[in-house]
């Protein structure tokens, strides 16, 4: 599917599925990254972690594997037909789920707050690093309920809800206001996904990841990852900062 065509997807339906994104030694690579941080994260004694476990926040930051989903090029181009062609991340998050579990994302949710008729805020891409089965937990999307404000009935999402079922490298990019609800993984190992959703470049990040990074790491940093981390968005600190050729400037011009 192309960008085009999968943004008229996610227009009419609030999701669509990118086949075969990543081949299969790139998913075997994000696959043993998410369990190392998956289980760095369950070891931190922080008990008001407990909520969020089996969902590493912030990967692209810990990991070069996870950045580089941010911003390939077989999945960015599905967001840039959506948002535009200076998106930032706004949140990056393991959507693993355990071995014979759930976590948080079982409730029927939506990932933006913002409902604005015909003007998507967020995207969400959704890439599977394991089949999605019924067993295993596969997400359910409602149809057509990304301009829907009030949560959906359980009545109504359970008789019209879809379980989607991408295979390993393939992702469901979704408008972020489309009501879902991640599934119970009823098998022995884990249903590994990563989630990264997309904002316009105007918007808020969920973290300050241009602070986020290491100063040493900057200069390594590709264009188009400085720029969905929010590098050409930044505010000047003082005067000195705001009076300086345009070349020079944090915030970039014609950043939607």
């Amino acid at each position: 599917m192309n960008p085009s065509a999968s943004a008229s997807e996610v227009a009419r339906r609030g999701f669509a599925i990118i086949p075969d994104a990543l081949g299969a030694a790139e998913v075997e690579r994000l696959i043993e990254v998410l369990d190392r941080l998956i289980a760095e994260d369950l070891r931190h004694p922080d008990p008001r972690r407990r909520n969020d476990d089996w969902m590493a926040f912030n990967g692209a930051l810990r990991d070069d594997a996870i950045a580089d989903v941010v911003t390939h090029p077989n999945l960015l181009p599905h967001v840039e037909a959506i948002l535009g062609p200076t998106c930032i991340m706004y949140a990056c998050v393991s959507s693993s789920m355990p071995p014979n579990g759930t976590n948080f994302s079982m409730r029927v949710h939506v990932d933006s707050p913002r409902v604005i008729p015909s003007y998507p805020t967020n995207v969400g891409v959704m890439l599977a690093l394991t089949d999605y089965t019924e067993e295993n937990g596969a997400t359910r999307f409602l149809p057509g309920s990304f301009e829907q404000f009030e949560p959906p009935t359980t009545e109504e999402f359970d008789r019209d809800a879809e379980m989607v079922f991408p295979r390993a490298g393939s992702a469901v990019v979704f408008n972020a206001r489309t009501w879902h609800t991640g599934g119970v993984n009823r098998t022995n190992e884990p249903r590994h996904a990563v989630t990264v959703n997309y904002c316009r470049a105007y918007m808020r990040q969920s973290f300050d990841f241009v602070r986020m990074v290491p100063p040493e790491r900057v200069p390594s940093l590709s264009p188009v990852l400085r720029r969905v981390l929010g590098f050409d968005v930044r505010m000047p600190t003082s005067l000195d900062e705001y009076y300086v050729d345009e070349s020079e400037r944090l915030y970039k011009a014609n950043q939607g």
